[in-house]
């Protein structure tokens, strides 16, 4: 059967690779000249790679670590120490670690949490881990129920003190979707603190080796151009035909000259698009359909990654830092995390700037003048005196829609991977799968697509977990 998927990101890849793994043919369409969607990335003149965000991997990704798995590309994730360093704002260029040992869960994440006194108080501990009680023991009913609050207002509810949300969980909910605990739903931090504390190595972390689009992409493109699927570049699709039941009757996709444009057929039909795009793309005939007009309410949130190459080293630490800065997210010297990057003698730090919304349209100087001023206070020994660090250059990249803004109450707009048209199906991670706004996310939902395609078309299906 053939299958049309508009889109190489994870989701669109990931779903293209379980189809053919079922004896399917997919044919890939990207818009750009590079793979990987939210995880791409470019060259700039001298060789050094630049990406559209910092991507960390998680012990807590299964389907994304059984995909390296299947792709026989294991080795290329490089996992860190089983710790959470935050920046310590009140003593600048010192760090606080939360060390998970190597017991069992729940045990190892208590451990950690108990063993840091820097941040919190034990009242606060106390009182922060009895609110995570009933997240623990109710399960997915649970947390998909906390959506209508913000983390803020969890945190109010179950009377834990302010305070742990301005040592903590600032910095991980704009780690997470990029803005902060007033905004953020709680769902979204008690997932993730729900997976690190259920799974022994939940919250370890894993740095990829070299850029994306190389070390992951194209291995999944590989694995699915041996087995019969296509996957075309610089194929934007401009729009979606219909038959007079409404199902698709084609896609029509634009060439590198806009004004050539053919139309493709299929079986079946995929977006694997992000969902501002889809919106733009959704069909009049379908807007008064439920599923599609509830996209509304999903709307992606901007995103800005900064690549800092200094002529000095600012750090040896091999992993990810939670900046606790006011305008910086997390960062890493990726000189260090990266083997492909690798510079002994240099740093070259990668950066999320975030909240971006009201940075968003200023200038690239601008934003890298802030962002100069925040490393001053993180590392201020090495820009004063005579000898102080330089910046050789910097790249910019500005995502204006990223991931969807994972705001109080934006849960029941999430589609499900099969749409109401019969042969248009949906993956991306907006669409409805617990991993939310993620890598992992996005390849469950390309997973998920793949089996709900099967199972349309398939006298036999097969589940996927």
């Amino acid at each position: 059967m053939r299958v049309v998927i508009a889109g190489a990101g994870l989701a669109g890849l990931s779903c293209g690779k379980y189809l053919v793994d079922k004896g399917h043919i997919p044919i890939i369409l990207e818009a750009r000249d590079v793979l990987g969607g939210k995880v791409a990335a470019w060259k700039d003149e001298d060789g050094d790679w630049y990406e559209t965000g910092l991507h960390i991997f998680f012990g807590a990704y299964p389907n994304m670590l059984q995909l390296f798995k299947e792709l026989d590309i294991e080795d290329r994730l490089q996992w860190k120490s089983h710790s959470m360093i935050f920046n310590q704002p009140s003593e600048p260029g010192t760090y606080s670690r939360f060390d998970f040992p190597d017991i069992p869960a729940p045990v190892n994440g208590v451990s950690a949490i108990l063993s840091n006194n820097d941040m919190l108080s034990w009242n606060e501990k106390i009182l922060f881990g009895l609110g995570l009680v009933p997240a623990m023991l109710r399960g997915q009913k649970y947390l998909d129920k906390c959506d209508r609050k913000s983390w803020t207002d969890w945190l109010r509810e179950h009377n834990i003190p302010e305070r742990v949300n301005d040592e903590v969980f600032i910095a991980m909910s704009k780690a997470l979707n990029f803005i902060g605990p007033d905004e953020i739903s709680s769902t979204v931090l008690l997932t993730a603190l729900n997976r690190f504390l259920q799974e022994k190595n939940g919250s370890k972390m894993a740095f990829l080796d070299g850029a994306p689009p190389e070390r992951l992409c194209q291995p999944m493109v590989d694995y699915i151009t041996a087995r019969g699927g296509e996957v075309h570049m610089n194929s934007p699709l401009r729009q979606i035909n219909l038959n007079e039941d409404s199902t698709v009757k084609s896609f029509t996709i634009a060439s590198l000259n806009e004004n050539e444009k053919k139309e493709l057929t299929a079986d079946a039909y995929v977006s694997a698009m992000p969902v501002d795009l889809l919106k733009l793309m959704i069909p009049n005939q379908w807007k008064g359909i439920d599923a599609f007009s509830k996209l509304e309410g999903l709307n992606g949130v901007p995103v800005i990654n900064i690549h800092l190459w200094f002529d000095k080293k600012l750090t040896d630490i091999d992993h990810l830092l939670f900046s606790r800065s006011p305008l910086l997210s997390v960062y890493a010297d990726m000189s260090i995390t990266c083997k492909e990057y690798e510079d002994p003698d240099r740093s070259m730090l990668e950066l999320v700037f975030a909240p971006a919304k009201d940075w968003i349209n200023r200038s690239d100087q601008d934003i890298v003048d802030a962002t100069m001023e925040e490393l001053k206070k993180l590392f201020p020994t090495h820009f004063m005196g005579d000898d102080k660090t330089k910046l050789r250059k910097y790249k910019v990249v500005k995502t204006p829609r990223s991931v969807y803004k994972a705001v109080p109450g934006c849960q029941e707009f999430r589609p499900s991977q099969k749409s109401p048209i019969k042969n248009f199906f949906l993956a991306g991670d907006y669409t409805m799968q617990k991993y939310l706004a993620s890598m992992e996310g996005a390849v469950l939902s390309g997973k998920l697509c793949a089996e709900s395609i099967n199972k349309e078309f398939s006298k036999t299906p097969q589940n996927v977990s």
